[in-house]
């Protein structure tokens, strides 16, 4: 059921909701144009994100997130092909290993250190697993690619202990060393994220490109997330397009896709990811692929969605999964999405391409139990669809 401001935009003039259309896609114009300020301001979206006085308190601190109750990486049903660039990355030869053999030697320091000298990364903190609790957001430079790869070797958790943003890369933030004049679209660093479980990541506050990506911001270069796990992650309550509690994407090279493969994003109540938009994932203008992964009890928890009903702070849609923009496209093949929630649209998927000109692809894979609190497309329960023709689902369950 359609919201009434998305009534009123129906009935609008051709011309006038063209114009609308038109603002709505502000944003990705704005990220597209907005290399050199990036880095101290935050970008606008459609009711002007980060417009709120004063930083939200946290969602949820709670307990520290015990990584071992979580779900193992990844949809156990799935069973799609995954394509040679989105395969796990060679960690034969390391730049840097972190830790020399004991829990006690993989510290948060070494964390950040080893991120920030980029090449290959690894890990070597004794036999049982480990959750190395950072200080302060590991930073990637923009001149130490092309390639960074993290490899937590399935034992390693990096916990933002519920105050801080886990990993940062952007290439257009002027502190971590613009390297091209077209920061907005450059082809590195290729950040690889694999084997690794990331837990009480908070960007609550963080105004950088719009905020939000509670556990992994990325903007620019290419990015690609393989066999990990995100649990209680959290980004801002509101705003309305602020999004991300776990991944936030931006700028893509020459608008290649985003891989997310056999991974995992929540798994119960106490494990969900949550924020104002997109509990799991969420980007504007930028293409998924998401394969043979899982994403359940993640929430989308603004109110007012977007644009912004007067009176509302903003947010709300997609309790898994928040793509905006114009032309981009999100895949799912062989992947599970069940029990995230949304306030306003879309339970599991907000997918809004301003000018009609993006597609949602749906391949044997199941959606189920995704309530949309205020509206969602007919005909696809825990979906709120705008994009050219309707959704393009095949070998798929899609069940309330």
């Amino acid at each position: 059921m359609l919201r009434p401001r998305f009534a009123r935009l129906a009935r609008l003039p051709v011309f006038a909701r063209a114009a609308r259309l038109a603002s709505l896609a502000f944003v990705a114009v704005a990220l597209a144009a907005g290399c050199g300020s990036s880095s101290t301001g935050a970008a606008t979206g459609d009711a002007g994100v980060g417009s709120d006085t004063g930083t939200p308190a946290p969602v949820d601190a709670g307990p520290p997130t015990d990584p071992a109750s979580g779900p193992a990486a990844g949809n156990p049903d799935g069973k799609c092909a995954v394509p040679a660039e989105a395969q796990p990355e060679s960690v034969a030869t390391p730049t840097t290993v972190v830790g020399t053999g004991t829990a006690a030697s993989c510290t948060s320091a070494a964390v950040v250190a080893a991120v920030a000298k980029g090449g290959v990364i690894t890990f070597s903190c004794g036999p049982d697993p480990v959750t190395i609790e950072l200080t302060e957001t590991a930073k990637i430079f923009n001149d130490k690619g092309p390639k960074i790869v993290l490899d937590g070797g399935g034992k390693v958790t990096l916990s933002g202990g519920g105050k801080h943003r886990i990993l940062y890369m952007n290439t257009c933030d002027s502190k971590q060393v613009w390297t091209t004049s077209h920061c907005d679209n450059q082809d590195s660093p290729q950040l690889t994220v694999q084997n690794l479980t990331f837990i009480d990541g908070n960007s609550i506050g963080e105004t950088t490109d719009g905020g939000g990506g509670g556990a992994i911001f990325v903007r620019g270069g290419r990015v690609k997330i393989l066999d990990s796990r995100f649990f209680h992650n959290q980004c801002d309550p509101t705003g309305p397009d602020l999004g991300g509690a776990a991944v936030r994407v931006l700028s893509q090279y020459n608008a290649q896709p985003v891989y997310v493969v056999h991974s995992t994003f929540g798994g119960s109540d106490a494990l969900g990811n949550v924020c104002s938009n997109g509990g799991a994932l969420s980007s504007i203008g930028v293409s998924y692929t998401v394969i043979n992964s899982l994403m359940s009890f993640n929430k989308a928890i603004g109110n007012g969605a977007n644009p912004a009903s007067s009176g509302t702070p903003g947010g709300g849609s997609g309790g898994a999964i928040y793509n905006d923009g114009n032309t981009f496209t999100l895949t799912l093949c062989g992947d599970r999405l069940e029990n995230n929630r949304a306030n306003e649209g879309g339970g599991a998927i907000f997918y809004v391409s301003n000018d009609k000109s993006g597609s949602l692809v749906i391949q044997d894979s199941t959606l189920a139990h995704n309530p949309s609190d205020g509206f969602e497309t007919a005909g696809y329960p825990g979906i709120y669809y705008l994009g050219k023709g309707p959704p393009q689902v095949t070998g798929s369950t899609l069940t309330k």
